[in-house]
């Protein structure tokens, strides 16, 4: 079936289906949102956030720090370009479901492979329509982000009772150490740059740097981005040691993004990071990575009520005081009243002052909250991957 047909279909299923919803979120307080379902005829609990982005769902709904959610899009126009096979940032989406205010368009893309619904149910993830968008966002910003369970059952038999309690029985994201569950199995080479449209091909560019990837849940574009500057990536798994590490002799070690609580993910990391910290070996962390490291060298993280997730939020640069927009995608956050002496604070939120970056005081390690990588997002901080090159390059001086 072609994709024009395929999209026709589903839009006469849901013109058939007006006045009989076939979609439901239920949070765990007993609020229900009732819509139409698209995607995979399933139902997934977990915590339900929000992102802003107006672009980029695609690589938002695979990006593995979305492990264990429910993304909202307040943008209401999801779905209008498909999905195509350069925007992925993993092979398998972790995230748990799709909260839309508009039903999904037909693909209007010539890069588009195949339509949104179709690839939701390829992956087992279930998609709402339909639903006020704007009520659950504002839900989220006032109270925080809730447990809740999004079902799809295509013939309108919805169990509100089985849902509530699947919402309110979920343990929710603290304590769950879920780097191990998108981590990889086994250690690997990147070997590809980032997406050039005008040429239709990856970027290619001359190793100088032989860099370790510790992989809590990284995104493809992170690696690209490390192989745009030149290095060669070698990916490990996240429970590699740091003498496993450092047996590869490499000139800087890499710490990436994730989803979960960092705490219970530094039980076994931050052993190993804080004694390739001693090794004065260049360290780089994003999101995860920076927590990771800051839990690492003693510091402490804790729970936001509703998390930073969007491709429009302001970091101030307290060194230099340049303003960055950045793009974020995060439910923990370092605790400054926890930091060490050797810790400095480098960046900060403008929304709310919260931390979004550090360096260490006497070693070459650094990290940000935020994604300087973006996809999608704007690349006001690619400088970031040049600056972890810098220290690569005075260390092997």
């Amino acid at each position: 079936m072609g994709q024009k047909a395929k999209s026709d279909q589903y839009f006469a299923a849901l013109r058939a289906n007006q006045g009989n919803p076939t979609a439901a979120l239920v949070l765990e307080d007993g609020s229900v949102f009732t819509g139409f379902g698209f995607g995979a005829a399933a139902a997934n609990t977990g915590e339900v956030c929000f992102n802003t982005s107006m672009t980029g769902y695609q690589e938002i709904l695979t990006d593995p720090s979305y492990a264990g959610q429910i993304i909202t899009f307040t943008f209401p126009h999801i779905g209008n370009v498909g999905i195509n096979n350069q925007d992925f940032e993993t092979d398998i989406p972790a995230a748990l479901g799709i909260i839309v205010r508009q039903p999904v368009t037909n693909p209007a893309s010539w890069r588009a492979t195949s339509d949104l619904d179709s690839w939701l149910k390829t992956n087992n993830l279930p998609g709402i329509s339909g639903i006020d968008t704007r009520a659950l966002t504002r839900r989220i910003r006032d109270l925080g982000a809730p447990h809740g369970t999004l079902c799809h059952a295509p013939e309108g038999a919805i169990d509100f009772d089985s849902l509530r309690e699947m919402a309110a029985g979920w343990p929710g994201l603290e304590n769950m150490d879920l780097a191990r569950e998108v981590t990889c199995d086994t250690a690997y080479d990147w070997r590809q740059g980032s997406w050039q449209m005008d040429r239709s091909t990856h970027r290619k560019t001359a190793a100088e740097y032989n860099v370790i990837a510790v992989d809590f849940g990284c995104k493809h574009n992170i690696l690209r981005c490390l192989e745009d500057a030149g290095c060669a990536v070698h990916v490990v798994p996240s429970k590699t040691t740091a003498d496993e590490i450092l047996a590869l002799k490499p000139d800087g070690v890499f710490l990436s993004n994730g989803p979960g609580d960092p705490a219970a993910t530094a039980a076994h990391a931050g052993p190993q990071i804080a004694k390739l910290i001693d090794q004065n070996i260049p360290i780089f962390g994003i999101c995860i990575g920076h927590q990771l490291m800051a839990l690492a060298l003693g510091a402490k993280t804790h729970k936001m009520d509703r998390g930073h997730r969007g491709a429009n939020h302001p970091v101030k640069d307290l060194e230099t005081g340049n303003i960055e927009i950045t793009s974020q995608n995060h439910g923990f956050v370092v605790d400054p009243d926890s930091l060490p002496d050797n810790l400095i604070v480098s960046h900060i939120s403008l929304f709310d002052q919260s931390i979004e970056g550090l360096r260490h005081a006497s070693k070459p390690a650094f990290c940000v909250q935020y994604h300087p990588e973006s996809s999608p997002g704007p690349h006001d901080s690619r400088y970031l991957f040049e600056r972890f090159t810098d220290l690569m390059k005075k260390m092997k001086a």
